[in-house]
């Protein structure tokens, strides 16, 4: 794992692999107990679930100091592994299944992370504003821009406007139809050579 994670992100540190390293154990372990990763991913955990996750790093290179929600987390995705990956910015990691969140938080405890905030809530119950909104086919695409929108503070740091980061794959393009002009979606075939990566996007919606 950790040649194929620094193939891709050559910058880094010893201990941020050893965190990757032993969040797939981690996962391994808790699927066990609780299905938070599908069964058949669970093999697959470092191209399915890193990779997928980090592909949000290569695009978009996130400054210290952000504050980022993981709307719909699940088992912590693609939440922790940008914990991980960026240890300057905070992150709220938020799912309405209790047992999920924790499983967030052990998994939080566990590795030392100390930017995760795991909340038992509703993405749109949380209080407060966040520079962006992460989900991973959480629902349809508008469904979740509506719900979340509001979530978004308007003071940018970045060169990239604040908004929505979504992961997802197949075919949405009547879910990007329903989505305002400011949506940008991202090949991540253009980054990853994996065949998984070949129909999964990544959107960037600020037209909230």
């Amino acid at each position: 794992m950790e040649n194929l994670l620094k193939h891709y992100f050559p910058d880094l540190t010893e201990e941020q692999e050893t965190r990757f390293h032993r969040l797939k154990e981690l996962y391994v372990e808790w699927n066990d107990k609780i299905n938070v990763i599908s069964r058949q991913d669970i093999a697959n955990l470092e191209i399915h679930h890193f990779l997928f996750s980090l592909s949000i790093a290569k695009n978009f290179p996130i400054k210290p100091g952000t504050h980022i929600m993981d709307a719909g987390t699940g088992g912590g995705l693609p939440g922790i592994p940008l914990a991980i990956f960026f240890p300057e910015v905070r992150f709220t990691l938020v799912d309405s299944i209790a047992k999920k969140i924790r499983v967030v938080e052990e998994i939080k405890r566990d590795l030392g992370l100390k930017n995760v905030i795991p909340l038992w809530a509703r993405g749109e119950d949380v209080p407060g504003k966040f520079d962006f909104v992460t989900g991973r086919a959480v629902n349809a695409l508008p469904a979740f821009r509506d719900l979340l929108c509001k979530k978004i503070g308007t003071r940018s740091q970045h060169e990239f406007k604040n908004g929505i980061l979504y992961l997802k794959g197949g075919d949405f393009d009547e879910e990007l139809e329903q989505l305002g002009k400011e949506t940008s979606v991202y090949n991540l075939s253009d980054v990853f050579a994996e065949p998984f990566f070949e129909t999964k996007k990544l959107v960037h919606i600020t037209e909230l």
